[in-house]
């Protein structure tokens, strides 16, 4: 036999970022069942109260995880395709904004940023178009959830000059 025929068992190695994915989904059903254990449970007749579905749902994760587990050692996870950085950091970088300036320049502002970041992440390259159209797409929405149907959201100066 050649070098190149071995057989492919001797070949196969663990997916390693399938391995991650799983021990975050092992840490996340941990703090889940975690905190439902930690919920004050009232004298019932029933069995099932506040704590019975963050229970399924971290028993679930737990499943997933020990699924994700056995499928990163298989290796039979699709090829995944080259991630492309730059859009992934205009969305965060348009999150960071919205995070950054809600408080001071208000809903529409803040949320309009977040728009032309991630419409940038997406491939609209005309920032000069997206911020402005962002900031009137959020300020109707605004208009609507607090004017409307009465729910607060942050208002800033744009929305103080209007209303």
């Amino acid at each position: 036999m050649s070098q190149g025929s071995e057989p492919l068992a001797t070949k196969r190695r663990p997916d390693w970022a399938a391995l991650v994915i799983a021990i975050c989904l092992f840490i996340v059903a941990a703090v889940i069942l975690w905190d439902a254990m930690h919920l004050k449970t009232i004298a019932q007749y029933a069995r099932i109260g506040p704590a019975t579905a963050p229970k399924v749902v971290a028993i679930g994760l737990f499943g997933l995880g020990i699924w994700t587990v056995f499928e990163a050692f298989r290796g039979e996870f699709p090829e995944r395709e080259h991630q492309e950085i730059a859009p992934v950091v205009w969305v965060i970088a348009g999150l960071a904004a919205q995070m950054l300036l809600l408080k001071t320049a208000g809903f529409s502002i803040a949320t309009g940023m977040l728009f032309a970041f991630t419409a940038r992440g997406f491939g609209r390259r005309k920032l000069w178009f997206s911020i402005p159209f962002g900031i009137v797409l959020s300020f109707v929405v605004w208009a609507i959830f607090s004017q409307l149907l009465k729910l607060t959201l942050p208002a800033g100066p744009l929305e103080r000059l209007f209303f």
